[in-house]
């Protein structure tokens, strides 16, 4: 059983702190340890990340077509993004462009940006050696081009491997029972469930929508013990929802794919794309993401 929603509102965060990552579309990637990372070294990183993005536009590496940037990068801690004191904190990597133009003014425009972490992640990593940092989950916002040059400095630097971290039907449905269970306003939006449907020549997304009470409510009639949560409950849960949509439209979604959910908390794409919408459940929802990125490098 995997905890709901119990351990979940994260009062100690400071919402201020993090309400830069709210809203945003992130991709996903899971990261394998990253060999003699120190968190003392973060501003020489920023330096040498600066250096190879410089020598890499100088190969003629296309950045934005026609315009020449001074690109400047920042890495620094997220101290606030941890599940537990074991956590590593998480690391924000953000570049900064500045056209030649403006640089009287020195008007800096944030461009793209990365952050590692790891949350409640020191579980997996028990016996992993002193000059290995765990930091498995990595999301990004921004151009693929910036990505892949900051994850090709990564990986010459820190010797690891990143990989697109994809959402499986199987774990949506559980990011949909979880976050129906959570607590959130009255004003709430409504849970979103879009299915793709196989097979057909012109592809068919079919959306679901369910007032967000009472979704609540059938959870609560499914969920046995409160801040837990059971593969069986999650199949009733989602049975449920297709046996009434089945008898008002006469389709069974149990034959579609999930491809996405919506709800108040988050939204969360197969494809690994995830947009988080309440400061009180970050924690709880990188915790989820983290177990993901952990299983696919195991």
């Amino acid at each position: 059983p995997e905890p709901a929603c119990g351990g979940w509102g994260q009062e100690n965060t400071d919402p201020q702190r993090i309400a830069f990552l709210l809203r945003k579309q992130w991709t996903l990637y899971s990261v394998t340890p990253l060999y003699r990372f120190s968190n003392a070294h973060l501003r020489n990183y920023s330096r040498l990340l600066s250096a190879f993005i410089a020598a890499e536009r100088q190969k003629g590496w296309a950045v934005e077509v026609g315009v020449e940037l001074d690109i400047k990068v920042a890495v620094s801690s997220l101290p606030d993004l941890k599940g537990s004191d074991q956590d590593h904190a998480a690391i924000l990597v953000e570049l900064f462009s500045r056209s030649p133009a403006s640089q009287k003014t020195s008007e800096e425009k944030l461009i793209w940006s990365g952050w590692f972490c790891s949350v409640c992640g020191d579980d997996f990593f028990e016996n992993m050696p002193e000059d290995f940092t765990c930091l498995p989950l990595f999301l990004t916002n921004g151009a693929e081009s910036y990505t892949a040059i900051v994850g090709s400095w990564f990986q010459k630097t820190f010797d690891c491997c990143f990989h697109r971290l994809a959402i499986s039907p199987l774990n949506l449905s559980w990011m949909a029972a979880m976050w129906t269970g959570c607590k959130v306003d009255k004003t709430a939006s409504a849970m979103e469930l879009i299915f793709s449907v196989p097979g057909l020549l012109q592809p068919l997304d079919i959306s679901y929508a369910i007032h967000p009470e009472d979704a609540k409510a059938l959870w609560d009639t499914v969920q046995k013990t409160p801040g837990e949560i059971t593969q069986e409950e999650v199949d009733i849960f989602m049975d449920c929802l297709y046996s009434h949509f089945h008898r008002h439209f006469k389709i069974r979604l149990s034959a579609a794919k999930l491809v996405k959910v919506s709800t108040a908390i988050a939204s969360a794409h197969c494809d690994g794309i995830i947009k988080f919408l309440q400061s009180r459940y970050l924690i709880g929802v990188l915790k989820l993401l983290t177990e993901l990125a952990v299983s696919q490098i195991q």
